[in-house]
């Protein structure tokens, strides 16, 4: 049965979640070899990297736009209609690299469910339907 993890994230302080929730889906082999908190973080550095690869590939097909969608669009200040092409190249390795560096300096903590994982060799255990939270920290102003 393959894992589905929900991966939520949280500003420390502020009510608002600093992205929407999404699941990820693990891989069978992550399943059956204990799973480290590193190789957690990479495979979601790298489900992400995927994802905004695929959004960029979209940004490039001129897509035809509702009524409600412009509305949308003038509301938010920016009507997007697609034809962009970015080309925007990520480094997935240097990608993976700055997560778990900021992890290691604590500008960020992660909770699988509601448990705090300190140690990115520790082995995580996941369960059918986990929940992981990215609560990022905000130093005090000043100080």
């Amino acid at each position: 049965m393959a894992s589905a993890l929900t991966v939520s994230g949280k500003v420390m302080g502020k009510t608002q979640p600093l992205f929407a929730n999404w699941e990820l889906r693990l891989p069978e082999q992550a399943e059956q070899a204990p799973l480290t908190l590193r190789a957690l973080l990479t495979q979601i550095v790298l489900a992400e990297v995927a994802g905004f690869v695929d959004r960029q590939r979209q940004q490039r097909l001129l897509q035809v736009l509702s009524p409600a969608q412009i509305s949308l669009g003038v509301e938010q200040g920016k009507v997007e209609s697609g034809g962009s092409d970015l080309e925007q190249v990520v480094d997935l390795e240097q990608a993976v690299e700055t997560a778990l560096q900021a992890f290691i300096d604590g500008f960020y903590f992660v909770f699988v469910d509601e448990q705090q994982q300190e140690n990115l060799d520790d082995v995580v255990t996941l369960q059918p339907h986990s929940e992981l939270l990215f609560l990022r920290l905000v130093p005090l102003v000043g100080g």
